[in-house]
């Protein structure tokens, strides 16, 4: 029997009744970010329904993005999501910094490719152009926030996979170090899905639990292009907030993800 067959036979709205209750007991602080909720076996007792009618209500909540649910771990009580503005300037350490959130990001991986159609046009280069194809993490106050896949002209920016891991991963820091003390967001697009398997490990996330994605171009003040990244970020911890006409101090320590 399904887990909505199982709601069903419980009464419908058996598992809005449990979801709901939890959901008012996380509010009033009775569970806080990190804890683990009742196992679905104790509360199924506890309202005399079936254990998958009680997973029904995790799932809800997790929906709601209030918990996390994790093989091995339990459902778990998630952090209020973290707004993340996108304007003319995007930089996820400003961004977080004002929120008294420490942001810091890890490289992956740094390799030269030799030609990709797609980022190539992004990026108004001729295609076949040899792009640098760097993935990064970020992370706020130590918690996986999201992870990005940037791309770069190796003719512009020699030896980016070391500059950019000296840079902390920092896109902004390693920018500077090539003489760009300043960079503008051009253009971003943003779809939803599930996670895949990498992404789910990397983020820390239940495996397909919903994830944002983030497709932008940064130019430099005269509008060329010089940085294309495509980021995934977990849904159930961030929020974009787009704010076109926002206009962001110039990133000198930022992180230009998103």
């Amino acid at each position: 029997m399904t887990d909505a067959a199982v709601a069903e036979r419980d009464g419908g709205t058996a598992w809005r009744r449990i979801a709901d209750a939890l959901a008012e007991a996380i509010a009033r602080g009775e569970y806080h970010p990190g804890d683990t909720l009742p196992a679905s076996v104790a509360l199924a007792e506890r309202y005399g329904v079936h254990r998958h009618t009680v997973r029904q209500a995790f799932r809800h909540l997790a929906e709601q993005g209030l918990v996390r649910v994790s093989r091995g771990r339990g459902t778990q009580v998630t952090a209020p999501r973290v707004p993340y503005p996108i304007g003319r300037r995007v930089s996820m350490r400003a961004n977080f910094g004002k929120l008294g959130i420490a942001a810091s990001s890890r490289v992956l991986s740094a390799i030269a490719v030799e030609s990709d159609v797609e980022a190539c046009a992004a990026l108004g280069l001729k295609t076949g152009t040899r792009l640098w194809r760097v993935e990064g993490l970020s992370l706020a106050d130590g918690v996986p926030m999201g992870t990005g896949t940037h791309w770069l002209s190796v003719e512009r920016f020699p030896d980016f996979d070391r500059v950019f891991h000296e840079a902390g991963a920092s896109i902004t820091a390693a920018f500077k170090a090539y003489g760009i003390e300043d960079y503008v967001r051009l253009s971003t697009r943003l779809t939803a899905r599930l996670a895949d398997e990498r992404e789910a490990g990397l983020l820390e996330i239940a495996p397909e639990a919903a994830v944002m994605v983030s497709t932008a171009v940064d130019a430099l003040p005269d509008l060329t292009p010089i940085h294309l990244v495509s980021s995934v970020f977990a849904g159930e911890r961030v929020e974009m907030v787009v704010e076109p006409f926002r206009e962001l101090p110039s990133p000198l320590a930022g992180e230009g993800g998103a």
